[in-house]
Parts: structure tokens; sequence; C-alpha cells
């Protein structure tokens, strides 16, 4: 393997590690480090298809920065009334999009599981997302993700991050 390809792949293990930390603590209920896997001014957002294919700005769920995200998950804990349930993320094909000094950007396919209190599970969303990361001394760090659904129709409030 030459200098450049070991790097390349050094970079995906480490964009696969940093999606896979994410996903488990979503999926273990640990929705208060969520913001903890952005920078700062990180920006999460989740839209449709249909909607990014039109160059439609409107998004599903948007957070801009720590401030919204910690809001999001204290309206989790203490406003919304949802049916309780959990996700399990299932990661796809993963691809580096750009690999920069400072930053990194992947494409990736997902399908999000979601299991309700009485046990019944089903196929909560599929799609792609689009992670930008800075590189930092302690890790990857997201700058920027988009959750791109592939279906317009939510059968549910879409509450916890994807």
């Amino acid at each position: 393997m030459t200098s450049r390809s070991q790097k390349s792949f050094e970079m995906r293990v480490q964009v696969e590690a940093a999606l896979a930390e994410y996903m488990h603590a979503i999926a273990s209920d640990r929705l208060e480090e969520w913001p903890s896997y952005f920078i700062e001014t990180g920006r999460y957002r989740v839209m449709t298809r249909e909607n990014r294919d039109q160059n439609l700005p409107l998004c599903l769920m948007i957070c801009e920065g720590h401030g919204m995200m910690h809001d999001r998950i204290i309206a989790l804990r203490t406003a919304n009334i949802f049916e309780p349930h959990v996700y399990c993320h299932i990661p796809g094909a993963l691809r580096i999009t750009e690999n920069t000094l400072t930053s990194v950007s992947s494409e990736s396919t997902f399908v999000v599981m979601r299991t309700m209190s009485d046990g019944a599970t089903s196929i909560f969303a599929c799609g792609r997302s689009f992670d930008h990361f800075v590189k930092k001394d302690d890790g990857l760090k997201i700058a920027d993700r988009l959750v791109v659904l592939d279906s317009r129709q939510i059968d549910t409030l879409l509450v916890i991050p994807i």
C-alpha cells in the first residue's frame, strides 16, 4: 500500500470510528453527549431527498451550535410528548469525499431501525448523511452533518437525532 493510500485508509477508519461513537451514544440514550460530537458552532440538519434534489432549504430538523443542540435534548427530556422508543443505526457504504490537512468530508448510507416500548420494530428512516469533520487533537469533530432522508414521510415525531 502506498503512503497516500495508507493515509486515506487511516482517515476512513477514523471517520468510521467517529460515526460509530456518535451512533452508539444515540442508541444508548446518552443524548446529553450528542453535542460533544460537534464543534461548538457545528450544524445538524435533517431534510428530505426531495428538498435536497430541488435545492429547497426546508429542513425537518435543524440545530446550529451547541446551544440549540442542548436545548433540543432538554426539550426531548422534559417537554416533548412522544411514545418512548430507541434507534438502532445500521451504517452502510461510506466514502471519503474530501481530505485536507484540517478537515475531512464523507458521504454514507444508513438505515435506522426504531423499536417502540411495546417491542415493535420497524424501519424508521433510511438515506444518506453528508458529514464534514474538523481534525482536532482529540479526534474528529463534526462541523456540519446533513442527514438526507429518502422518504418525505415521517410516521411520528422526529425527536431523537439521527
